[in-house]
């Protein structure tokens, strides 16, 4: 089957269409016939090697795939399952998928639930790995609540532009941080306000509830714009200063509840079954940048790392 691979570490070039055995499902397991996955905001950085630390600790070689979350329809089942069927339409990822841009993809039902009905396959690849993860941030994390304060850093992003309608859905007012060139999209997308990042300064903005933070740089102006009882989720942070980066959340615990809540998401079936729900009643719509094939994979990345994309970039399968 083909595949996006990679046999080196280095910039987008070193991405290619290659081809590799197709995969059995064994017991207890789902092949995906994977129509589209999306380009998350950490692959390039572990295409480029700035993350072989942990990679090498999973002793993954190369070549290596790339890919977190997928849209498509089970093509088999590696035995009997009452909640899916051959031919049923699903969408899911996380960290046991490495290697989602590919034709087919083996998965645990645990990893995966019903896309949504209504919805294209491509467009929907957009939302899997944001999408949960935003609900993560918001609903577990922070416990957003009806009529509170909610800055979005980021809001244009793959997570930010989830977070800013899923916010909205909560009843919450949102304000969103993006470029100049982006606030009327933020602004469509529910925010309430919408402030160019470069030229406002955070002591301007005022207080909020919730500060989401996807952006990983500067967190400490942010986390000063809490009210009593506030809460910031970062879902990033600066590798080029990571270690001050974390030592930032780490020492923020010593704020009490306004410490800086940090995770790594991986979203299990209930997270991705909620996801279809948010959107099956319109609470959250797909935002697709682009969609390319399998064979421009290198573009995909190049795109993402361009900084400008609105929304997900995702690979067509």
């Amino acid at each position: 089957m083909r595949a996006a691979l990679y046999d080196r570490y280095g910039p987008p070039e070193v991405l290619y269409e290659g081809t590799v055995a197709k995969p059995d499902p064994g017991p207890g397991e789902v092949l995906v016939r994977v129509r589209a996955s999306s380009v998350n905001g950490g692959e390039p950085a572990a295409r480029a090697g700035r993350l072989r630390l942990l990679t090498g600790l999973m002793g993954r070689g190369f070549p290596r795939g790339v890919g977190l979350d997928f849209a498509g329809e089970v093509a088999a089942l590696g035995s009997p399952m009452r909640a899916l069927a051959v031919g049923d339409r699903v969408w899911g990822g996380g960290r046991a998928v490495w290697s989602a841009a590919a034709e087919y993809v083996v998965v645990r039902p645990r990893h995966l639930a019903h896309a949504p009905a209504g919805i294209d396959l491509v467009e929907a690849a957009t939302l899997p790995g944001v999408g949960t993860t935003a609900i993560t941030a918001l609903r577990d994390k922070a416990r957003l609540r009806e009529g509170e304060r909610l800055l979005v850093r980021g809001a244009s992003g793959g997570v930010g532009s989830v977070a800013v309608q899923l916010g909205r859905a909560y009843g919450a007012h949102v304000t969103g941080l993006a470029r100049a060139a982006n606030l009327d999209f933020v602004r469509e997308l529910g925010a309430h306000d919408a402030f160019d990042y470069r030229t406002i300064r955070p002591a301007e903005l005022g207080r909020f509830d919730v500060v989401l933070d996807t952006v990983g740089s500067g967190m400490e102006a942010y986390r000063r714009l809490l009210a009593p009882g506030g809460r910031m989720v970062a879902i990033a942070f600066d590798l080029d200063r990571a270690v001050r980066s974390l030592a930032h959340i780490l020492v923020s615990g010593v704020y009490g509840p306004r410490r800086v809540r940090f995770f790594s998401g991986n979203p299990g079936h209930e997270l991705f079954a909620e996801l279809t729900r948010l959107v099956e009643s319109g609470a959250v719509r797909p935002v697709l940048d682009t969609a390319y094939p399998l064979a421009d994979i290198a573009e995909a990345h190049r795109a993402l790392e361009s900084g400008g994309v609105r929304g997900k970039v995702v690979v067509r399968t």
